[in-house]
């Protein structure tokens, strides 16, 4: 009930019955028939049908009848890749009052379940079509729904958002084992497990290197009594770690298992009375707090959750008091996260900020599951290809995080994003449907240096799928958050979408698109770089119209930061330093926190570099 169903294309429906029997559907007036096969599967193509409803469809045998209410006839898009897709419309900017105002009967949501297989499958294991009204719409991947919303306001047809995303996944998960020259799956199951038992011992015994000592058993519990919680425990053997940070930002990549988190505050006499809350920020995935070794919180599996607790009466004493916080990361990123702000003690009188250089231990490296959202082909098995046969409008897609581990991965990345795309507009065989895909948005801390960085390359193999037809780009380089991969402001992120579905999707002679890198040439020992996509002009959103982001080179390739600024709607770049200059970067950081330049439109020049080929 309350699907959407693609207008203007032939709608298959199918299904299972028993060998050799009639199926009858009846649907807008028309009725359209099928006998199953031998082995009972059966499919009826209904001709286009142009936007509409609401309608019903019933479906039946001899011995049985289906009816499916509220249906409409609008247009289909798949939603889909790792946890900025999956992000929903509750954890997002404005929250409430987006939800209190989101009722609009035409704009449907079904969210496929998280389910892998290890063959493609005809089939998905359960969900539901639901309306967007404040009942519903919490629960939305965010990134569809403002997409949509945004497209409902110029478009008058009914929108289905189909969301086949998960978090953390990596692309060749999404992709065909054709697509990947995959011939035997379980060879390649057999090799990621080998692959991961390795993976592990390499792990464990770089970590006994800092940790003498350590196993996959947990050193800080012994029968559930929590050893390291002691006020009195000797650290002089621990590391120092600053909070909130995530283990791979700190010098600890790769690690899954158990880590120990202690620090030391003091309280006057006065300090010590009342009632207080403590703020750890957010913790992936798992965690138990003790202050003065009494425990104080708890949360399990709520990588992404604030943990806030209620300190009891008599627990904060005069003097010395001590913060013990066990984290049980089971794979991925791990530890304390999030913003500085978030870690603090608080009471009606004192608020004491407790971020900063910690002490840390690993009490455990584990094995963990083996990650079906990283193994290739088992996402598209069970999430894609059971619904290639419903035929869509295109595709948003939201995904990257997982590839941008190192350079070499990231430029890989360019490859594959570009056959996945193949590989889908393959699968459903409807043509080269739009395909909107979502930049990698500034992350983690900036640096000082310009310098190789991954989320960069990633971003250029993600803008490389331009060569194809029918692609947009959402960049999104301007609404990050240095702390945390999931930018809340999904409501930019959906509108930059829906700019570009606006263009090759409906076809609107608009600007979709902020500056793109065209072309550069040498001048008087600078460089001038032209841009397409520029709209009513180059804007620089500087008071003294100084161009940030900028980094030039010489043949020598090591980049430095340059001056800049917009001349005739082209870019001048230098440095005194570099009287030969050859090659430019834009933006090429995780975190080109700085950037300024824009076009008349408000949209946010792409990243770039000249050198775009060079790995």
């Amino acid at each position: 009930d309350h699907m959407v169903i693609q207008r203007n294309q032939p709608i298959v429906v199918w299904g299972w019955t028993d060998a050799d029997k009639m199926v009858m559907i009846n649907f807008n007036n028309s009725e359209y028939s099928a006998i199953s096969n031998d082995k009972g599967d059966w499919k009826v193509t209904l001709p286009k049908m142009k936007e509409g409803g609401p309608f019903e469809m019933i479906i039946s045998s001899s011995d049985e009848k289906i009816v499916i209410k509220d249906i409409l006839i609008g247009d289909i898009w798949i939603c889909s890749g790792q946890s900025n897709m999956e992000w929903i419309v509750a954890n997002s900017n404005n929250a409430e009052d987006e939800i209190k105002n989101s009722y609009d009967s035409e704009l449907r949501h079904f969210a496929i379940p998280n389910t892998s297989s290890e063959k493609p499958e005809n089939d998905i294991l359960g969900g539901d079509w639901k309306i967007s009204n404040p009942q519903n719409t919490g629960e939305f991947s965010a990134t569809a729904y403002f997409f949509a919303k945004e497209l409902r306001k110029h478009v008058d047809v009914p929108i289905g958002l189909i969301n086949s995303s998960w978090g953390g996944s990596r692309i060749e998960t999404w992709m065909s084992a054709k697509s990947i020259n995959i011939n035997n799956q379980q060879e390649l199951m057999d090799e990621v497990k080998s692959q991961a038992e390795l993976e592990y011992l390499n792990q464990l015994e770089k970590f006994q290197q800092i940790f003498p000592g350590i196993s996959d058993v947990d050193l800080g519990m012994s029968n559930d009594q929590p050893l390291w919680a002691s006020s009195e425990l000797d650290e002089s053997d621990w590391k120092e770690i600053v909070v909130p940070i995530f283990w791979e930002d700190a010098g600890f990549n790769g690690l899954d298992g158990i880590g120990w988190y202690r620090t030391t505050f003091y309280l006057t006499p006065e300090e010590a009375n009342g009632e207080f809350e403590l703020g750890l920020g957010k913790i992936d995935d798992s965690d138990i707090a003790w202050i003065n070794g009494i425990k104080v919180g708890e949360m399990t599996q709520a990588w992404d959750q604030p943990r806030v607790y209620k300190i009891p009466s008599k627990v904060l004493k005069e003097g010395k008091n001590v913060l013990c916080v066990r984290v049980d990361d089971t794979g991925g990123a791990g530890g304390i996260w999030g913003d500085v702000s978030a870690v603090y003690l608080k009471s009606l009188t004192l608020v004491k900020p407790l971020a900063g250089n910690w002490k840390f231990r690993i009490s455990a490296v584990k094995r963990t599951e083996i990650a079906t959202n990283q193994i290739p082909t088992l996402l598209y098995n069970r999430m894609i290809h059971p619904i290639i046969n419903f035929p869509i409008k295109g595709v948003i897609w939201y995904q990257g995080e997982s590839n941008a581990n190192n350079v070499e991965d990231a430029f890989k990345y360019r490859k594959v994003f570009s056959d996945m795309i193949k590989d889908w507009r393959a699968s459903w065989n409807v043509g080269d449907f739009p395909f909107l895909f979502v930049q990698l948005a500034n992350y983690r801390e900036p640096v000082e240096q310009p310098y190789d960085s991954p989320w960069g390359m990633v971003r250029e193999s993600q803008s490389d799928a331009l060569t194809l037809p029918n692609t947009g780009q959402a960049v999104i380089i301007d609404i990050g958050n240095a702390n945390d991969v999931h930018p809340r402001d999904k409501q930019n992120v959906g509108l930059r979408l829906s700019l570009a579905a606006r263009k090759f999707a409906y076809g609107e002679k608009i600007v979709f698109s902020g500056p793109t890198y065209k072309s550069s040439k040498i001048k008087n020992g600078k460089m001038i770089i032209e841009f397409d996509n520029i709209g009513t002009g180059l804007v620089c959103k500087d008071k003294y119209g100084s161009v940030k982001g900028f980094a030039i080179a010489g043949a020598d390739k090591k980049f430095i930061w340059a001056s800049a600024f917009i001349e005739k709607n082209k870019i001048v770049v230098w440095n005194e330093s570099i009287n030969n200059p050859k090659y430019v970067r834009y933006g090429w950081a995780d975190n080109p926190d700085d950037l300024n330049l824009y076009n008349g439109e408000g949209l946010p020049a792409c990243p770039f570099r000249t050198n775009k080929n060079d790995r």
